[in-house]
């Protein structure tokens, strides 16, 4: 009876578990590195591929300014309205907390009055260029998920360009050209990427979109993430499948939408005509209140969380893994050279861990899981590797955890956590008054419990 009941609850379990799975809270499935199940060897773990939610990244990000003067403030200036150069009553003074606009005011809370943000000095020494750079860097590699957006205080600059780094700032690539005539600019013809394809979704395009001047309702710049995800999961993301499944296989793809750093280039500021007012350059200037980059940490689908130590985030590994982005085996784990965790087969992909190197345990531990190839969504079934873990799973009846790979059982015992009386492989069976207690139920009420968190219940 309880072994009918069992096998209810555990097909019960792993539908439920199925079903929530395709109906995430955040981009992303795999919030979990590992799971139990039960087979008719006894309760094994089941590992897949995991990943850390998605953050706003903000609360990391190192900024830097090239030129490192180019805050206002120092010495005090005045500075106009780029609508009303005759309306030059603000003033930029780095030494009064009112007026001053360093450049942390990029990333303050949004939604108080008077607005906060930073400030270039003004167009002075026109007409040589005004230009400046503005890097975020993480010290970690970020996997984008949302769109990047920036919000000028001032009129969006009429040329700008969005770039990213790899490699921590070593080298970098464009992400995206803005201009008012990127033509003129950039010597690029204008698109947007409703204009882009499947095909040319990695094509880095000039937009005239976000490049006009100063309007009350247009401050807000767009490097658009979901757009370029909704060619291959649809327009509302409901076909996540068809996403992940090129993002495994594609590692362009993939590394386009990952970074180290960020940089944004400012080359002209907004003057909303054609031809700059050189009798009144104070109207000219690049003012920033607000920046948004959500992502997640790249953990190689080895890790569901990602913790800051010593201002440096770093992902927490599972799978055997190690190293700030999960990208090595353990010590004592090599056992087969360390590969990625991947997306397929959806919707729990394969965690592909890190084995026991042979010389850690003197004998070849027992692995009967199927390694599949990432590259194709018909995968076998695998069959689970018999592990143990001291933190959550012990080994029963006074067994042993041996290298997480199996259970060293007392005399009496046997089964994958010494859970099975010997005896009971005797044709009499085991006698009542042997003093070796009846099988464990704890797998059941285990998976009681887990149910009951779902809100169902064993009637």
């Amino acid at each position: 009876m309880y072994l009918s009941r069992f096998l209810s609850l555990h097909a019960l379990w792993v539908t439920v578990s199925s079903v929530m799975q395709h109906y995430p809270s955040v981009w992303g499935h795999y919030d979990v590195c590992k799971t139990q199940i039960y087979t008719e060897e006894g309760k094994v773990w089941d590992y897949m591929a995991c990943q850390p939610e998605a953050r706003d990244m903000i609360r990391y990000v190192k900024v830097t300014l090239d030129p490192p003067d180019i805050t206002c403030g120092d010495p005090p200036e005045t500075f106009c309205a780029m609508g009303n150069p005759y309306m030059c009553n603000n003033e930029c003074d780095a030494n009064t907390q009112e007026l001053a606009h360093p450049p942390e005011l990029m990333f303050d809370l949004e939604g108080r009055h008077p607005s906060t943000f930073w400030q270039s000095t003004t167009w002075k020494d026109y007409p040589k260029p005004l230009h400046v750079n503005i890097t975020l860097s993480w010290n970690k590699t970020i996997e984008l998920t949302d769109n990047i957006v920036i919000t000028f205080e001032s009129g969006r600059p009429d040329q700008m360009i969005l770039e990213k780094s790899l490699d921590y700032g070593r080298t970098w690539q464009p992400y995206q050209y803005y201009a008012t005539d990127c033509l003129d600019a950039f010597h690029m013809d204008p698109k947007s990427v409703k204009d882009l394809s499947q095909q040319t979704v990695l094509e880095i395009i000039c937009t005239e979109e976000y490049s006009t001047g100063y309007m009350t309702n247009s401050k807000i710049i767009h490097f658009e993430i979901k757009d370029r995800f909704a060619f291959f999961a649809g327009p509302r993301l409901h076909n996540m499948a068809s996403l992940y499944g090129q993002l495994d296989t594609t590692k362009k793809l993939r590394d386009f939408f990952t970074i180290t750093d960020l940089r944004i280039r400012l080359l002209r500021p907004a003057t909303g005509e054609i031809y700059v007012d050189e009798q009144h350059l104070a109207r000219y200037f690049y003012a920033i209140s607000d920046i948004r980059v959500y992502g997640r940490c790249k953990c190689n689908l080895h890790a569901t969380g990602c913790k800051e130590e010593n201002k440096r985030l770093l992902c927490e590994c599972e799978h055997n893994t190690t190293g700030p982005d999960c990208g090595k085996c353990k010590k004592n784990y090599q056992g087969r050279p360390w590969s990625p965790g991947s997306y397929l087969p959806i919707p729990k992909g394969t965690a592909n861990i890190c084995i026991p190197s042979i010389s850690s345990i003197g004998n070849p531990p027992k692995f009967d899981r199927i390694w599949p190839n990432i590259s194709s969504l018909e995968v076998s079934k695998p069959n689970q590797a018999n592990v143990c873990d001291n933190e959550l799973l012990h080994c029963q009846n006074g067994g042993t955890c041996i290298n997480n790979v199996r259970c060293q059982c007392p005399p009496a015992y046997t089964g994958i956590l010494c859970e099975k009386l010997k005896c009971e492989r005797d044709p009499g069976g085991c006698s009542q008054n042997s003093g070796q207690g009846a099988i464990s139920h704890r797998p059941l009420l285990l998976l009681t419990a887990l149910l009951g968190a779902t809100g169902l219940c064993i009637c």
